[in-house]
């Protein structure tokens, strides 16, 4: 923005003739490029994040390979597939290479523009299709020619939209790590909650079997005389309710599997599975970092900053749209009425110039122009705020789940098994005529529900893992290229 400002006092210091002058201002003009140069605008960020245990250290989970943090060999397999396939991450991968694109087509105007004519023709008071007395005669025209044109960006129009190209390229890099940190966190959540859908079955099949061994009971008292209809008819009910639950399950295992098959870009089949979510192994530690690193790690942080970058560009083509253009252009050839005289000494075309335009009156658009680019770039700003901030709150909510979690964990555990043990008591007091069937059945009803509890609470485990690790920006040090070879 201070550009002319140096210029005049680097000439009013030393002591240099005015063409001198004239192209020390030139070439001071030319490395200058007018609109605000771009700053990081400053974000708050906590000291520590809430929910973390202990103070806040550098080191975070966010800095380890996802291979190191779901460490199940059949999940990193559909990891890898979905990352080779993923039409999402294809689509990203393909507005990387139209952004570079456009960046190329912006850049090239910093260089002259060089191009080539070449007319005949043969025509009664016209020549090369245009109209042009000849005295009624009918003659022949031939031209050839080379021309150049090259627009001097004084005050930097082209250089800060080269800029601001440059910076979409960045935005939408970006945009595909945070598509490949989404698609490893899709991938893995959707995986465990396969396992919890496993399990769900698994503990379906075994109530069915234990209401059907309440139900065999029942139906042996009742044919000795010793029970009456009405226990047959509530263990029947009971065993019906259970038996429902697994094709139900089943149809969610089905649409889970359809559902991974879509990420990973391959038709609908069977997933194949490692270990249970029971032997599924939870990080024994997972540092969280420092806050401030979160404005270096989260994919999306930095695209929102890229976005900044390229706005704040644009302000200063809006800028320089205010001032004139100097045009360069330039142009050889030859022309003359015979073909086999085009190349005479006496036919040579040439032509330089130089052109300066600028704006006088526009009727406020090059005011708005500028006013609109302002206010992308303030909301640029606000969006960068509120991603940092957001991710802020991620982090959080993922540290105070996992704390909390486990203690849920702790306490469902110990119900189900007190309840297990009811009802083994409960059953064995029946057989013995010590307790009513009523006592039976609302053990093995109040057993089916904990257990599925349970096998959630399993789950959330995983999956706040999972929230956490892309919350923090996890992979963060992987190159581009190293996502799809898991080690």
């Amino acid at each position: 923005m201070n550009c002319g400002v140096d210029v005049v006092r680097r000439v009013r210091t030393h002591r240099i003739t005015p063409a001198l002058a004239a192209i020390t201002a030139m070439v001071v003009l030319y490395a200058c490029a007018l609109g605000p140069n771009y700053k990081r605008p400053q974000v708050a960020a906590p000291q520590g994040f809430r929910g973390q245990e202990g103070a806040a250290e550098q080191a975070s989970i966010a800095d380890l390979p996802w291979w190191e943090v779901f460490n199940d060999p059949a999940l990193a397999s559909l990891i890898k597939d979905a990352l080779a396939n993923n039409y999402d991450l294809l689509l990203a991968v393909q507005r990387i290479e139209q952004a570079r694109a456009v960046a190329v087509q912006v850049r090239s105007e910093l260089f002259p523009q060089v191009g080539y004519e070449g007319d005949t023709g043969r025509g009664k008071n016209a020549v090369n299709g245009r109209v042009a007395s000849t005295a009624g005669l009918t003659v022949n025209a031939f031209a050839g020619l080379l021309n150049a044109s090259w627009e001097i960006d004084l005050w930097g129009r082209i250089r800060r939209a080269d800029e601001a190209a440059r910076a979409q390229i960045l935005v939408n890099e970006e945009a595909r790590r945070g598509v490949m940190l989404s698609l490893v966190s899709d991938v893995a959540q959707a995986y465990f909650e396969l396992l919890e859908l496993d399990l769900q079955r698994e503990i379906a099949l075994r109530t069915t079997e234990s209401f059907r061994d309440s139900l065999d009971i029942f139906r042996r008292r009742l044919e000795g005389g010793v029970a009456s209809r009405l226990e047959t008819a509530r263990a029947s009910a009971s065993l019906a309710q259970t038996a429902a639950e697994v094709p139900n399950l089943e149809r969610l295992i089905v649409l889970k599997e359809n559902q991974i098959n879509l990420l990973i870009g391959r038709p609908p089949a069977p997933v194949t599975r490692g270990a249970a979510l029971t032997a599924q192994r939870l990080p024994p530690e997972v540092p969280a970092g420092i806050p401030s690193d979160l404005l270096e790690r989260r994919p999306d942080i930095r695209q929102a900053e890229q976005q900044i970058v390229s706005a704040n560009a644009r302000i200063g083509v809006a800028i320089a749209d205010f001032f004139p253009r100097l045009d360069l252009t330039g142009l050889f050839g030859f022309a003359s009425p015979q073909l086999s005289a085009i190349t005479s000494g006496k036919n040579r075309v040439w032509s330089a110039a130089a052109s300066l335009a600028g704006p006088l009156f526009q009727g406020g658009r090059l005011v708005g122009q500028y006013q609109q680019f302002k206010s992308e770039w303030e909301e640029s700003r606000i969006r960068y705020e509120q991603t940092a901030l957001n991710a802020f709150h991620e982090v959080s909510n993922a540290l105070v789940s996992r704390q909390k979690l486990t203690e849920v964990r702790a306490q469902q555990a110990r119900a189900v098994a007190d309840l297990q043990e009811s009802v083994s008591v409960s059953t064995q007091r029946y057989i013995a005529g010590l307790s009513s069937y009523f006592e039976v059945l609302e053990a093995q009803q109040q057993l089916f529900p904990a257990e599925n509890a349970l096998a959630q609470t399993q789950l959330q485990q995983l999956v706040v893992i999972v929230q956490l690790y892309r919350a923090l920006g996890g992979g963060w040090k992987l190159a581009d290229a190293e996502w799809a070879t898991a080690q």
